[in-house]
């Protein structure tokens, strides 16, 4: 067996986002440097000589920058909260910096016709179902270029597929349920462009536990030449995210054709879009609300969480933290006498109790009194000294009693007439202290609810220290 030309991808999965804390003499401090060290080594060429000097390193230090401008953090060199989530974090192991050292740019196979075969199947699934998941993880990367795979039952294929356990016939061992996920190789003979799947891994075609088709078509994009994007968005982003539909990028597809060219007779696909950039200036925002305390900024797949004690947003996939609720959020709103958040889209309403879904949802939005005429709220918006809720629709606003659980029977009324200077379109809305904020397109409005009247007008991602 050639081991040269072989890069091993592999996909690390760490269930838990929050770091164990430790009893006796070493401090979480000193268990948090040592979980840097060892993520540091495997994906952004720590040296392995450095173990164990912690802080006192500038070359860790320097890793960390490397690592947090991969991941489009602040880069500071230090461990604050936002990096070690993302050290903790489900993730592929290929480095995230550098190309595939080992191998000549733009590695690829040589022919447009790939063969695969699977070797065997997991029990967690029919054999239909990962036959299905196998083909539809392929045909998402030939339906943007001109790859044609053809299943082998017998001999030797390009891509050879299969479910094993521990140490499973290539001399890189899996370690058990909620370590290493999958590996794959790039294209290449004998080990090359084969996938492994951990066998000790639950394996679904749903959210519940790891979806074998989300995983197969990340580990399919490496095994046929691709490496990491930086794009949170991508197919091809290491961290590993459950999502529905298409899911290659603008990103994946872009370099995927770098490669193989575009398909000439592509079918209509719908690329899932680009991470907003919180700095864009043309940034506007879906929706915003209060989550105990943190601010949660919703845009497109996306959403950006603030904390006060935090210097920056973190962005994450919606689908990430619930799966159930639909790539687009329209509208949401804090009660927190209630502990609910009360999230929109379309016709369809979510409470979140904390980051847990409630019970008893989705529901329709109009349960709350609304007219069957509305088809999706713009903005909401709790006054907490009032104990009213704003839905925006439209050039209209709807005022909903929580207490008594219907609308004032002044409803609807204009947005124009009770908030003059904001104009009689509004995207997102929130509460605080006396002002309520509008957003609408890429401003802001601060506006005093006492006085009714606009106090300052600033970019909308000013909140996102832009």
């Amino acid at each position: 067996m050639e081991t040269s030309g072989l890069l091993l991808l592999l996909l690390t999965v760490a269930r838990s986002l929050g770091l164990p804390l430790h009893t006796g003499e070493r401090s979480q401090e000193t268990d948090s440097w040592l979980l840097a060290e060892k993520y540091l080594r495997r994906f952004y060429d720590l040296p392995a000589g450095l173990q164990g000097v912690g802080k006192s390193s500038d070359t860790i230090r320097q890793k960390v920058r490397e690592m947090q401008a991969f991941f489009r953090l602040e880069v500071t060199g230090n461990l604050d909260s936002n990096t070690l989530e993302l050290m903790n974090m489900a993730r592929c192991g290929v480095p995230d910096v550098g190309e595939y050292n080992l191998f000549p740019r733009n590695l690829k196979w040589q022919t447009t016709n790939v063969t695969f075969r699977i070797v065997n199947y997991t029990p967690d699934l029919h054999k239909s179902d990962v036959d299905r998941a196998i083909r539809n993880a392929l045909n998402v990367w030939s339906e943007v270029t001109p790859l044609k795979f053809k299943k082998l039952h017998e001999g030797i294929a390009d891509i050879m597929i299969g479910f094993g356990s521990h140490e499973h016939g290539d001399f890189n061992p899996f370690d058990g349920p909620n370590g290493l996920l999958a590996h794959a190789y790039p294209p290449g003979k004998d080990l090359g462009g084969d996938t492994h799947f951990d066998e000790d891994e639950t394996w679904t075609k749903d959210s519940s536990e790891y979806n074998l088709f989300m995983v197969a078509s990340h580990e399919f994009g490496h095994a046929l030449g691709l490496s990491h994007s930086t794009d949170p968005g991508a197919l091809m982003y290491p961290v590993y995210s459950y999502a529905k539909g298409f899911p290659l990028s603008e990103d994946d597809i872009l370099g995927i054709q770098s490669l193989y060219g575009p398909n000439p007779n592509p079918p209509h696909v719908k690329p899932k879009p680009v991470a907003p950039d919180k700095c864009d200036p043309m940034l506007t925002f879906d929706a915003i609300t209060e989550l105990r305390g943190e601010t949660i900024i919703f845009k497109d797949r996306f959403y950006w969480r603030l904390h006060p004690q935090l210097p920056e947003a973190d962005q994450t996939l919606i689908k990430s933290t619930w799966p159930s609720i639909p790539n687009k959020v329209d509208a949401a709103y804090e009660n927190p006498g209630k502990d609910l958040v009360i999230i929109f889209s379309g016709i369809k309403m979510w409470a979140l109790n904390g980051y847990s879904l409630v019970d008893g949802y989705p529901k329709y939005i109009h349960k709350l009194g609304l007219p069957k005429s509305v088809r999706k709220i713009d903005a909401a918006v709790h006054i907490r000294d009032t104990g009213k809720t704003l839905l925006f629709t439209d050039e209209e606003y709807w005022s909903y009693d929580e207490s008594r659980g219907r609308m004032d029977s002044s409803s609807p009324r204009s947005i124009e007439d009770d908030f003059p200077g904001i104009g009689d379109k509004v995207d997102a809305a929130a509460y605080h202290y006396g002002y309520l904020y509008f957003y609408h397109k890429q401003v802001q409005f601060e506006y005093s609810f006492s006085a009714r009247k606009v106090i300052r007008i600033l970019r909308t991602n000013s909140i996102l220290n832009c």
